[in-house]
């Protein structure tokens, strides 16, 4: 945003956020074009030197007032023309000064300012334009890509003539001067392929068949040099900030992988008094050996850093580094002398010093192998995972030397204190829903409590034999008692463990819980108190609410913990009284209700009782009509008998109830209590 101001002089903008200032004189205008833009109307200026001034924001009204002044004082047409929007993507493009223009018949579809451009290179048919990143925004355009159809006119390049143009005017870094000197198809991981590498004074230059990459030396931070696992291969990795960019990828290493049995002759392409001038006796104009050792002395000089190499571990294998995972992809990861490296995708350099703690933990899948994990002090977690057992002996002792911080092993001398200060730092972030659950889980302790005192003659109606075990076995153990007269001490035993059996098989936690679910349900029951957080988080939602506008749900909780934890102990104290006087009303309320449900209970127990009587009354009649038949089978097994004649209430009850609320639970009590039954045939038939 600015102030434009029109005078008989020129006009003059100024930017009210930076307070820069654009003039352009009168006489230097060249063009004025009015047309309808984004942001209403805007007006376009083009000055005689090819500088290009684009203002939005003016009103249509404004059109006529803006052309009789040009008129006026400045002697131009202000020209109407409308910006293309058929959605077209084929078109002609037009070099004016510092513009790209790409038009669809005389209609302009869009323009793109030259000096944002920060690459350009070309393919077959194709032209890709690179930009500036802009840090103003939140989302920048970064590439654009052209397709430049083959002609038929004899030694002219469409696709270098449109490079050239760009080139031109953009703000690149141009290949002045011979390059010092070039390396051909070196073998690169990341970005992937093979490029040549020329070597400039001031910038690398990376020419591959579908890229190329300018690196300044000054975005060089570090140069590494590491050996491979086969011994027969070595990694030569360039980090750098900022990053090297392909469309949305970022490449912060640059990684080349050479053969140790390569070599090479290099000549610099400077005489031998600019070289010893240059590099002081770093290199000299005629070079010969490896060609990862000259390629590495060449960047070294060229840089003005040091090469950072492997310490002095040593894996199992005797290699200076260990085979590992991390994420998806296998590689290597080199303990150095003040971090680790992995390599290669994606490769990752992590110093000591950023280092919170280590930990040594077991793999997942296997026990041959173990995980390695970082993690550093901004909370970054870095996992290296299928590293083999017998490498845990020599990783240890290196990280142990190196005073790192080991999780798993407890807190040791000298580590105790930044320990300690990690440890705490999981409670950083508070948990209501972890707070409510305690709360929650309290309160339902207190409540099967309540609950068990006074739960006696439900549970025995419902096969719940949680206070009335010894009644239930006798039940049970009734036939066993009465054949031990008889003499049959040995089946007593045998007839008694499969009726404590059928007692255990049966779940009595479901039961339970299914009183508590019903319980729970009662609309009239006490609410239960909330927690001192919760108290507080209901009181002040609403204020966070509007300190924050538009915070989500989640941020609410994550920013509301924030606040809770960094309250003082007072106020902290305050809400905690609150939350003793809801927790005292609520235990108060719940014996109130605890003695009222307990009175309607035994109503309808006797109830229940009541009916129970009259239909064994109707059971007993029944049977004393159809005794006769019944006496023909009692003569088989006196043991039968007596369960018969010894069948508990439940059994009588599941046989006849008709009600529609304890069918379900009947039929499982009587399941219970005929397995000791059946049971004792068996054992009577062994006998």
């Amino acid at each position: 945003d600015g102030r434009l101001r029109l005078s008989r002089q020129g006009v003059i903008f100024k930017n009210s956020k930076t307070g820069k200032v654009d003039n352009i004189q009168a006489s230097e205008l060249a063009e004025g074009v009015w047309r309808r833009v984004a942001l209403g109307h805007g007006l376009k200026l083009l000055t005689k030197n090819g500088h290009v001034y684009k203002y939005d924001g003016f009103r249509e009204s404004e059109f006529d007032k803006l052309s009789d002044f040009f008129k006026a004082h400045y002697r131009l047409e202000l020209a109407e023309k409308d910006l293309c929007v058929k959605g077209w993507n084929w078109g002609t493009v037009r070099f004016g000064g510092q513009l790209l223009s790409f038009d669809i018949g005389e209609q302009p579809v869009f323009e793109i300012p030259l000096s944002n451009v920060s690459q350009c290179t070309t393919g077959k048919n194709e032209v890709t334009l690179e930009f500036h990143q802009n840090d103003d925004a939140e989302v920048s355009l970064m590439e654009v890509r052209f397709y430049v159809p083959p002609t038929q006119e004899d030694g002219v390049d469409p696709v270098e003539a449109f490079a050239q143009n760009v080139l031109s005017k953009a703000d690149v870094i141009q290949a002045t001067g011979d390059a010092i000197c070039i390396f051909r198809e070196l073998q690169c991981l990341t970005p992937r392929g093979r490029y040549d590498i020329r070597i400039y004074p001031t910038f690398l230059h990376l020419h591959g068949k579908t890229f190329d990459y300018k690196i300044p030396y000054t975005t060089v931070l570090r140069l590494f040099l590491l050996p491979h696992k086969d011994q027969r291969q070595m990694f030569f990795v360039i980090s750098l900030d900022p990053p090297i960019k392909q469309g949305q990828t970022r490449y912060h290493f640059l990684i080349l992988l050479f053969s140790k049995d390569e070599d090479i002759s290099l000549t610099l392409n400077m005489n031998e008094e600019e070289v010893e001038k240059r590099f002081e006796g770093r290199l000299t104009k005629n070079m010969s050996g490896s060609l990862y050792e000259m390629v590495s002395r060449v960047m070294k000089a060229l840089v003005n850093r040091k090469i950072t190499v492997p310490g002095n571990f040593q894996g199992h294998s005797g290699a200076q580094c260990i085979t590992c995972s991390y994420k998806a992809s296998s590689g290597l990861l080199y303990p150095l002398e003040r971090g680790f490296i992995y390599v290669h995708k994606p490769p990752v350099h992590i110093r000591f010093d950023e280092i919170s703690f280590v930990n040594f933990a077991r793999g997942t899948t296997t026990t041959r192998s173990f995980d390695f994990e970082i993690e550093t002090k901004q909370g970054t977690q870095y996992t290296f995972s299928s590293i083999e057992r017998e490498e845990y002996g020599k990783l240890f002792d290196f990280v142990n030397a190196k005073k790192l911080n080991i999780k798993n092993r407890g807190l040791k001398e000298g580590m105790k204190q930044s320990y300690d200060e990690y440890a705490d730092s999981d409670e950083d972030q508070h948990d209501a829903y972890l707070e409510r659950m305690k709360e929650e889980g309290k309160i339902r302790e207190e409540n099967a409590n309540d609950s068990s005192d006074g739960s006696g003659e439900e549970t025995d109606e419902s096969f719940n034999p949680g206070e009335e075990d010894d009644d239930v076995a006798e039940e049970f153990d009734s036939n066993a008692s009465a054949s031990s007269s008889s003499g049959d001490g040995d089946s007593d035993r045998d007839e008694k463990k499969p009726a404590k059996k059928a007692k255990i098989v049966k779940d009595r936690k479901p039961r339970k819980k299914q009183v508590e679910s019903k319980k729970g349900k009662d609309p009239n029951a006490p609410k239960r108190p909330m927690s001192a957080y919760m108290l507080w988080l209901n009181a002040n939602r609403e204020k966070i609410k509007s300190d924050h506008p538009g915070i989500s749900i989640t941020d609410l909780s994550k920013k509301a913990g924030e606040l809770w934890k960094a309250m003082s102990k007072e106020k902290k104290e305050e809400w905690d009284r609150k939350a003793e006087d809801a927790r005292r009303d609520y235990e108060k309320a719940m014996k109130e209700y605890s003695v009222g449900s307990k009175s309607e209970s035994a109503k309808a127990e006797r109830s229940k009782k009541k009916k129970k009587k009259q239909e064994k009354q109707m059971k007993g009649k029944a049977e004393k009509k159809g005794a006769s038949s019944k006496s023909l089978s009692s003569t088989k097994s006196p043991a039968k008998n007596m369960s018969e004649s010894f069948k508990s209430k439940e059994f009588v009850s599941s046989d006849e109830s008709s009600s529609g609320e304890n069918k379900k639970e009947d039929s499982e009590e009587e399941g219970v209590a005929s397995l000791p039954p059946s049971s004792e045939e068996s054992a009577s038939g062994s006998d």
